[in-house]
């Protein structure tokens, strides 16, 4: 018996120690996940030349924890290394060719070599790719030639040969190796060049080739010295620039070599500026060739190589082309994953040219398909993992310049092994949600029950199910395993939070079967599949898709080409096809229609940059539009002349040309320089100078005393020199003035303190004849020798800066020309205490008389008269005026000139432009849009200056916005967390009024523009409303603002999620608990948080407020029936009177015993106005609903809706339909609302307005612009001092989208339209209904309301009117009270007052409260209904009503 149970005893521990063992494999399997191995090139080969019969080595190195396993390919296909004699693979993985071979007709070398390393366990690896070329054989394609060179000169030997072959080229001088130096230099060509030639260069010269052991030369060429005759050559290139193309760090050598005589001076211009020839990078040499080194992608462009001498200018340009080789951005990095899942390699790179990318997976290729996609250009995205998609990826980048690759390591893990680490952030949204869990000990859930497709569609389907069985747990999420019927592929969809049962699953194919299986997941991981449910999806509207090949290139300086291919999916026969092309930065698109596969475009602009797209047009209609092509048209000469030419005679030998660039628009091409012609008096011959491109003056020097010259200067491109300005003249001074002493002292000296800052000006010496320079300012605390500021001579004021508040400072100024200094003045001034600045209003300027007016000459110039500024665009106003100093004909004959200044009209802007003219007319240029300018003008001949002018004024034109709407901020509205309130601020270059903002929101911050909701707001709101927005889901907003020109930009996306429920999302106290929506919208306190009332204290507030609120009732209501039984008879009389003027709209100045009407008359045209009793914390809140469907969106302008449909108007099946629903909007309904006449009464409370017209409502629809309101007025006419005051209304033009709460400012005066009224019996009355002043309007602006009663009151004092209301679905327009009803006694009761007696009151817009649902109300009301019948006690009751309803609104609140 004890055996037997020892025997058992051991085999329980065995099976228990095989369990254990068991269970400990397999957690360590289901728990450990194998970690990334590293594999990388420690050396890849590079691009070699060979050469032919020598040795040649491409090194490779690979790098891993086992050995890897090297081969090589040769243009693509793998080497047999094995049975290659000259073939070698070396140890560490390099390639040897032992002896190169290279021939004509047989080139077994040359190619691209490309290193492949494996390692069987874990994948393959590609290197770059290596070009090795073989040299060719020497020869030589031109050879060097005899020539006769004159001393000083230069000379080019020409040696060209295969560029592969300049390194291995050299020059010999009489048989004997010559040194090249910066005077002697051989170009990329091989050619020899040698400048500013002397004796010693002559000789024989012959060009070398050595290549390994094969020498080869060329013929000798003799060069003979000659001496200089002096006797003019004609300036000519021996060589001009040519077009060169280098790799980012290489040096560049652009040729440029002249001859002639006198010898030319030789400049570089890059693109429109000089070139420094002295710095470090570049410099001139050989004579004039320009080397750069090393040289990077900023100096790609244009170069031109200006040579001149005193006889001839020429110029020569030539390109250079600067390759960046590839760099990466972001490498992709090592991914882990499970299968099913969606994943992502990022791969981004930069280069000169854009490099190509292609992806490849374990040494192969990655070929796209449905699963393996390129998205965003370079990413590499793989669907629905399986298994064999494990290994090592790679991103191959490569330009012209090179070739590079990076690699990363996908590992596909177990359902049940848990990643390593954080899930990585390149698994797309879709799947980072849920990543495998290490398996729990617990029961999984069952499987999902009723799977069913609730929503279908072409490219989406919205799956359902119901819970589990058996969940077991409660935080039970979802994922959804979805394939093509057929496919091995299996894609998954999480859910994006735990409990939720559906999940939309987009971008599947029209016309598709997918089978799909819901799987569910708790702590314990994943439960059983459902019963897999085959679902197809709907077929797509047979459109065409987009045009393939899409190519535009420019044929002529205003035509452009654009040619494509036929739709690979056309669905039909192709009807036509729609070409649309719009100017980059401009908005208009146009289109045509072609019957072809290609279309030439005339009538462009020249050198100007347009975008092509092409739409196919099938019966079905438009098609999917092609993206977008840039080209541009071909540049030419420019089509303007240079602007505002004007002349400077600096003394009697040279005069100072200067001119403006010629108006935009019109360059057509980059301007390379410009070209002056002159001549002297009015001879046919010419002289010409050349100018830089953005050198927009030229001293001209040498010319003749006393003489008149006429100059004319035109642009130039690279195409030609445009048209030429017209002749302008002046005359060289008889006699210099004397420059042998230095000035005198200047006549005077004034200065003017400021805080930190002191005014300086002076005017100049009295002695004249003395030429100045400038003048030199001195200055310091104590001594004027601290700091010295040199100013030009023509300069009257100069202002000292930064200086010290309080502080003593000397200041000393000194005329100055090239004999040095003259004597100084003095003058001291103490800056002002930092306590009292200076009035900002106060223009410095004006502190002083004239600055730049010189010494009072015995006859001074007259000022130009006449002065009128012309606005011809937003940026250019041109000013003209007389000069009553010139003859009738206004021909300028002698050497004077026009300086034109001007500045804004801002107070705080003292700051001046000017500009010189030689003309009666100037172009001012580069202004700034919407804004006002004062411009003056000042003549000027030699010495003697005029004063300024008369200012004239001009305002520019507006354009579009340049700047979006800036602060874009988004809260949620305390204790409403459907409702979130946007603000914002004006954009800084707004460039005119702004007079409406569109809001764009949407869930998806990717989504094309025309897929988000818009709002439209007034231009004078700066907050907005939306409503009905989903809980716990992050908008994106943006604001983009316009003015009378067009839309501006779009502000950046703001992003803002909603609370998650109304009831989690506020804490006592008012506080929301979650932070992205923690903005407390109420009035704050002093600390900045919401105000809240103490427990306590809100008891003993009730009660005070119900005991006031008993007490006056009780009191009302008994002088109402006192007053009712003692004014019966006198009613029924002021009933009459009033019926009677009521018909002719008039009231008799004798009627003085009437009492204040009720203004509820006509009340079905009348809507109210309340004011101050909004309970919204901002009182410039719009509040428009979300439209349920897009076709619900009134469109906001019509430009945009153009643009918009013209741009989309083509077929886009695969956005999601589910998304459009899910940004639906609702319709937005106005509360009906009831007003409390006599609840304030001091104060005004209501002003009545009609509605469009007593006899038909009119329904208005706008759609063209953001708030088109209608107006209507209604005069009253009152007794007995009639008010010609007309109240205006400004309509809501749309219930859903329009802009409301806009205040009329506008008043209309419509006579004939009159109410009875008399004054208010009380005349303390504060002021009236609508205030008239414009400046209070502005800084006011309060809303108006739009109130419709609900209470059932009928309408009493006037009989209904014929007319029946009713509402447009457009535009609903319901009257404030459209019941009809008898007509009962008129009682004195207090009403709303609309005026005083004896005063003319301005009517002020009043704002009514949002009326809070209250049901102790309505019920209220419905009890005076019903205890008393429609007699005299209506009117009180109606009173006593809006009393009832003020107290509720009050204890409620």
């Amino acid at each position: 018996m004890a055996e037997r149970g020892a025997r058992l005893l051991l085999s329980l521990t065995f099976l228990l120690l095989l369990l254990f063992t068991t269970a400990a494999k397999s957690t360590d399997k289901g728990s450990v996940a194998r970690h990334f191995t590293p594999f990388w090139f420690l050396v890849e080969p590079a691009d070699i030349l060979a050469v032919r019969g020598s040795p040649a080595v491409l090194n490779c190195s690979a790098y891993s924890d086992l050995a890897p396993r090297v081969e090589w390919k040769k243009d693509g296909t793998f080497l047999n290394l094995a049975s290659d004699d000259r073939r070698q693979l070396l140890p560490d993985g390099s390639l040897l060719l032992t002896s190169v071979v290279h021939s004509k007709h047989n080139k077994p070398d040359e190619g691209y070599y490309q290193c492949v390393a494996t390692v069987d366990s874990l994948g393959t690896i590609n290197s770059r790719v290596a070009r090795l070329t073989v040299a060719g054989l020497p020869r030589f394609n031109s050879q060097p030639e005899a020539l006769m060179v004159y001393q000083g000169d230069s000379v080019v030997l020409s040696c060209d040969v295969n560029l592969d072959l300049v390194p291995f080229t050299r020059w010999e001088l009489n048989k004997e190796p010559l040194d090249l130096d910066e005077r002697i230099i051989s170009l990329p060509s091989g050619a020899l060049v040698i400048s500013n030639v002397n004796e010693s260069d002559a000789g024989l010269y012959r060009c070398i080739v050595e290549i390994a052991a094969t020498v080869k030369a060329s013929d000798e060429a003799k060069v003979e010295v000659l001496a200089e005759t002096g006797m003019p050559r004609q300036l000519q290139f021996l060589r001009p620039p040519v077009l060169s193309t280098k790799v980012q760090g290489q040096d560049m050598l652009m040729p440029c070599v002249a001859t002639g005589y006198p010898p030319p001076r030789i400049q570089w211009m890059f693109n429109d500026k000089l070139i420094d020839s002295s710095g470090n990078r570049s410099k001139i040499i050989g004579g004039g060739s320009l080397l750069i080194l090393n040289v990077t992608d900023e100096d790609t462009g244009m170069y031109t190589c200006l040579a001149g001498n005193e006889n001839d200018t020429l110029q020569a340009s030539a390109e250079l082309m600067v390759q960046v080789p590839p760099q990466f951005i972001k490498r992709p990095t090592n991914i882990y994953a499970h299968e099913s899942m969606d994943i992502v390699f990022e791969c981004e790179v930069s280069g000169v040219p854009s490099p190509s990318v292609k992806w490849v997976k374990n040494g192969d290729a990655v070929i796209p398909s449905d699963y393996f996609k390129i998205i965003n250009e370079y990413n590499l995205q793989v669907l629905g993992l399986v298994k064999s998609d494990e290994g090592f990826y790679q991103c191959m980048a490569e330009n012209d310049a090179r070739n590079m690759q990076a690699s990363a390591q996908l590992i596909i893990l177990e359902h049940d092994v848990a990643t390593p680490t954080t899930p990585s952030t390149l698994l797309i949204s879709a799947t980072n949600d849920h990543v495998a869990q290490a398996a729990g000990s617990g029961p999984t859930p069952s499987a999902p029950r009723d799977v069913v497709a609730s929503l279908v569609s072409t490219r989406f389907i919205k799956l359902t199910w119901r819970l589990p069985a058996e969940p077991h747990g409660d935080n039970i999420t979802y994922t959804v395993y979805y394939k093509p019927e057929g496919s091995s592929r299996e894609r998954i969809e999480n859910t994006s939070r735990p409990g939720e049962l559906q999940v939309t699953i987009q971008s599947l194919m029209p016309e598709t079967k997918y089978v799909f299986r819901v799987v569910a997941h708790n702590k314990n991981g994943l439960g059983e599949s459902s019963t897999p449910l085959k679902v197809s999806t709907q077929p797509e509207v047979q459109v065409p898709g987009p045009s393939p090949n899409l190519r535009a290139f420019a044929t002529s300086p205003t035509s452009i080409t654009v040619t494509w291919d036929m739709p690979l999916s056309g669905n039909g026969e192709i009807q036509n096809y729609k070409l649309y092309y719009m100017e980059k930065g401009m908005g208009n698109e146009q289109f045509v229609d072609v019957g072809s596969l290609s279309y030439t475009i005339n009538g462009l602009k020249k050198y100007a940059e347009y975008s092509f797209r092409v739409v196919a047009h099938n019966k079905h209609g438009l098609g999917v539009s092609t993206e977008d092509v840039v080209a541009r048209t071909f540049s030419d000469v420019p089509s303007a002349p240079p602007q505002n030419l004007t002349l400077e005679v600096r003394n009697s030998k040279s005069i100072m040309v200067q001119w403006q660039p010629p108006p935009p628009g019109t360059h057509n091409g980059q301007i390379t320089g410009y070209k002056i012609r002159y001549r002297k008096g009015l001879r046919k011959s010419d002289t010409t100078e050349s100018t830089g491109g953005i050198q927009l003056f030229q001293l001209i020097e040498g010319l003749e005393r006393g003489t008149e010259y006429s100059f004319r200067v035109a642009a130039m491109t690279v195409n030609g020199t445009g048209p030429v300005t017209e002749w302008v003249s002046a005359e060289t001074f008889e006699s210099d003035l004397d420059e042998s002493r230095v000035p005198d002292k200047p006549s005077s000296l004034h200065v003017r303190p400021l805080v930190t800052s002191i005014v300086v000006s002076w005017t100049p010496p009295e002695n004249q004849d003395i030429v100045v320079r400038g003048y030199a300012i001195g200055y310091g605390i104590g001594s004027p020798h601290a700091q010295t500021i040199k100013v030009d001579y023509k300069q009257r004021y100069y202002t000292i800066e930064n200086l010290d508040p309080s502080s003593h400072y000397v200041i000393t100024l000194k005329a100055f020309n090239n004999m040095g200094e003259g004597e100084p003045v003095y003058e001291s001034a103490v800056t002002r205490p930092l306590s009292d600045p200076l009035d900002p209003e106060v223009d410095v300027y004006d502190y002083f008389n004239a600055p730049y007016t010189p010494v009072p000459d015995p006859t001074p110039m007259l000022p130009p008269v006449g002065v009128q500024a012309t606005v011809l665009s937003h940026d250019t106003i041109k000013v003209t005026w007389a000069d009553n100093s010139l003859p009738k004909n206004q021909k300028i004959t002698d050497a004077r000139y026009y300086t034109v200044r001007w500045k804004t009209n801002i107070p705080a802007n003292t700051k001046y432009k000017t500009s010189n003219t030689t003309n009666l007319v100037h172009m001012v240029t580069g202004l700034k849009p919407n804004t006002l300018y004062e411009f003056s003008v000042m003549v000027t001949k030699g010495r003697r200056s005029s004063t300024w002018s008369m200012t004239a004024h001009g305002t520019t034109f507006e354009t579009i916005p340049n700047s979006p709407p800036k602060d874009v901020t988004v809260v949620s509205k305390e204790g409403k967390p459907r409702i979130i309130i946007i603000n914002w601020q004006p954009p800084s270059e707004a460039n005119g009024k702004i007079t409406g903002y569109i809001i764009y929101y949407s869930t998806d911050v990717n989504a094309e523009v025309h897929d988000w909701v818009i709002e439209p707001v007034v231009g004078n709101r700066l907050t907005h409303q939306i409503q009905d927005l989903t809980l716990d889901t992050p908008y994106y907003f943006k604001i983009q603002a316009r003015n009378s020109k067009g839309m501006g930009p779009m502000s950046e996306a703001v992003q803002f999620r909603t609370p998650k429920a109304s009831g989690s999302s506020v804490k006592p106290g008012g506080r929301h608990s979650g932070d992205d929506f923690a903005t407390s919208v109420g009035k704050p306190n002093l600390s900045g948080n919401p105000t809240s009332m103490g427990e306590n204290n809100i008891p003993m507030i009730v009660i005070v407020i119900v005991s006031v609120g008993a007490f006056t009732i009780i009191v009302v209501v008994v002088v109402a029936v006192i007053c009712t039984y003692r004014t019966t008879s006198k009613q029924k009389k002021k009933r009459a009177a009033c019926k009677s003027t009521n018909g002719s709209h008039k009231y008799k100045a004798s009627s003085k015993d009437l009492k204040p009407p009720d203004l509820w008359i006509h009340h079905e045209r009348l809507e109210l106005k309340p004011i101050d009793k909004s309970p919204e914390p901002n009182p410039v809140m719009t509040d428009t609903p979300i439209p349920r469907t897009s076709q619900d969106i009134t469109p906001v302008d019509s430009s945009l809706e153009n643009s918009i449909h013209q741009r989309r108007n083509s077929y886009r099946g695969h956005e999601s339909e589910d998304s459009i629903s899910a940004l639906a909007g609702r319709r937005g309904m106005r509360p009906k609302m009831m007003m409390p006449f006599d609840a304030q009464p001091p104060q005004p409370v209501i002003s009545a307005h009609p509605i469009h017209s007593l006899e038909k409502p009119h329904h208005h629809y706008h759609s063209g612009s953001l708030a088109s309101p209608t107006r209507s007025c209604l005069h009253h006419s009152i007794s007995p001092r009639p008010l010609n005051n007309s109240i205006c209304h400004i309509d809501r033009v749309n219930s859903s989208e329009s802009v409301r709460n806009t205040p009329s400012t506008e008043p209309l005066s419509i006579p004939g339209q009159s109410i009875c009224s008399v004054e208010h019996p009380d005349p303390d009355t504060g002021t009236g209904f609508l205030s008239t002043s414009s400046e209070e309007e502005t800084n006011r602006n309060p809303p108006t309301a739009h109130v419709r009663p609900s209470h059932p009151l009928k309408s009493f004092a006037v009989p209904n009117s014929s007319g029946t209301s009713f509402e447009s679905p457009v535009l609903p327009s319901t009257p404030l009270l459209a019941q009809a009803g008898t007509t009962p006694q008129l009682h004195s009761v207090k009403t709303a007052s609309i005026g005083t007696l004896g005063r003319t009151r301005s009517p002020m817009p009043v704002t009514v409260p949002s009326a809070p649902d209250i049901p102790e109300t309505s019920k209220m009301l419905e009890e005076v209904e019903s205890n008393y019948e429609p007699d005299e006690l209506t009117e009180e009751m109606a009173h006593l009503e809006g009393l009832m309803k003020d107290l509720n609104t009050i204890t409620t609140a």
